[in-house]
């Protein structure tokens, strides 16, 4: 009871950490572009969030603690989830946007070195989302960059329209917010779930289907306070400091951002059984860059841009690390 009582505590911690961080990738380019206040979208992102955790949640909430290794002790699990909380607050507070999925994983990554060493690891699974992480940001940046152009056409067509067009353009914005943060939720629950699922398969009490929507829904209030109380951070620095949003740019990286997102968790669940734990950051850092370099390249900002790469570079190894020597403290100190 004690080992599931504190695998809840550090879900609820995670997601307040996931809420903090990732509440910037639905919401920036709506507040970069002026669309809505800071309390609105945030208000938005509570609601559509929670509807994604709940009703999908559970596409890719198995997958994270399940697949990559043959099985993750409560120690492990517990290692994993303080390394990956660690990174997360630390990156949050410097307002960078960092993947909380690339967090999680690399920490299975270093409990899974010391535990079973690389032979013992499931390399095809690993790869199989290491691409994802690649393709993801890369998908959205491509994706943002054409619908900026398609959206430039209209705006040219309808030019002697615009406050049509103005009114158009962020009803759209809002929408796609709504649709950005319900993808959101279906695919990052996960990375608050995921690993308690394992502390409870350890104990042989894995959750049922009944279980599981209740610990999404635990999340995602985890998700929401994180998002209110640190999410301004973050979001200040996609919405104003990548680059300046327009209407045009904002409405071309939210729709890019969320269908990568959704993607990504629906199209493999229907084929494989699970979807992909992909990045929420990377695809909504890759649609702000897209659609900024559709505008003009000169507009993106090199200095913001290098430090986020630089912070998404370093979580891997830190997170590896981190994770190894947490695992050590608990196993060999504390047991």
């Amino acid at each position: 009871m004690i080992l599931l009582t504190t695998g809840l505590i550090l879900a609820f911690i995670m997601a307040m950490n996931l809420g903090g961080n990732d509440a910037a990738n639905p919401t920036s380019a709506v507040i970069g572009a002026g669309a809505l206040s800071l309390k609105r979208a945030l208000l938005l992102f509570a609601i559509f969030t929670t509807l994604g955790a709940t009703l999908q949640g559970h596409m890719v909430m198995k997958t994270i603690g399940r697949g990559i290794l043959p099985s993750i002790d409560v120690f492990g699990a517990f290692a994993i989830i303080l390394a990956a909380n660690i990174w997360i607050f630390i990156a949050t507070m410097r307002g960078m946007a960092i993947s909380t999925t690339h967090s999680i994983i690399s920490a299975v990554i270093g409990y899974g070195l010391i535990k079973y060493t690389l032979s013992g690891m499931n390399v095809g699974v690993m790869g199989t989302i290491a691409m994802s992480w690649l393709t993801s940001p890369l998908c959205s940046l491509a994706l943002a960059f054409g619908l900026y152009r398609l959206l430039s056409v209209l705006i040219k067509r309808y030019e002697n329209k615009p406050d049509l067009l103005g009114k158009l353009f962020r009803a759209f914005l809002i929408g796609s917010l709504c649709f950005s943060a319900y993808s959101f939720g279906a695919n990052d629950v996960a990375n608050a779930t995921g690993v308690y699922v394992t502390v409870a398969m350890s104990l042989g009490q894995m959750p049922d289907s009944i279980a599981m929507l209740m610990l999404a829904l635990y999340s995602s209030a985890g998700i929401v306070i994180g998002g209110v109380v640190f999410g301004p951070r973050v979001i200040k620095t996609l919405a104003f400091r990548v680059t300046k949003l327009d209407l045009n740019t904002g409405l071309s990286a939210s729709l890019a951002n969320a269908l990568v997102v959704y993607l990504f968790t629906t199209v493999p669940y229907i084929f494989f059984g699970f979807g992909l734990p992909i990045s929420t950051s990377y695809a909504a850092v890759g649609a702000i860059l897209g659609a900024g370099a559709a505008r003009s390249a000169s507009s993106v900002s090199r200095g913001v841009t290098a430090r986020l790469v630089f912070y998404w570079m370093a979580t891997i190894p830190v997170n590896i690390m981190l994770s190894m020597v947490i695992y050590y403290i608990l196993s060999y100190v504390i047991a």
